[in-house]
């Protein structure tokens, strides 16, 4: 199985109050636009830090979303770490038969063109996301408020 990082996922109550953090404590300058991914629960964006490094932002869409309870319990904040893979059923597979569980079926995610990711719990109860999107890569701006109208927060 070939994996590629991608990122690592945090959950904030808002986008604004997430990248006015991220960047006064790590230095997260860059930014994506917002997606907003309805299928998934969640809007997002993408930043980096001056090493390269990739947060995604998470912001619940409604107490529906799959990441809410990492607010209300204050767990999970840090949530998942992402790859890149080439085939989504064959690296799958070799988690599973590493004895981590998938958390639901593949969706597609609107941030990925809509290619498909899933999640898994692994035996040390850590969450890992596959993306199929081997060639990906985020385009940034600057400044949030390129992001447009649709930054929310």
């Amino acid at each position: 199985m070939d994996l590629r990082f991608d990122h690592l996922g945090v959950v904030a109550k808002s986008l604004k109050q997430g990248r006015k953090m991220m960047q006064q404590a790590l230095l997260v300058k860059d930014w994506t636009e917002v997606y907003e991914d309805t299928l998934n629960g969640v809007v997002l964006q993408f930043g980096f830090d001056q090493s390269g490094m990739c947060y995604e932002l998470l912001e619940p869409i409604d107490q529906n979303s799959p990441v809410f309870p990492a607010l209300s319990g204050r767990k999970a904040i840090l949530n998942h770490v992402a790859y890149r893979v080439q085939n989504l059923a064959a690296s799958a597979s070799h988690l599973v038969a590493a004895g981590c569980a998938p958390t639901s079926k593949p969706k597609p995610a609107v941030a990925y063109e809509g290619r498909k990711i899933q999640f898994f719990v692994t035996p040390l109860w850590f969450v890992v996301e596959l993306i199929e999107a081997w060639e990906h890569r985020h385009l940034t701006s600057i400044l949030p408020e390129a992001a447009g109208p649709a930054a929310r927060g």
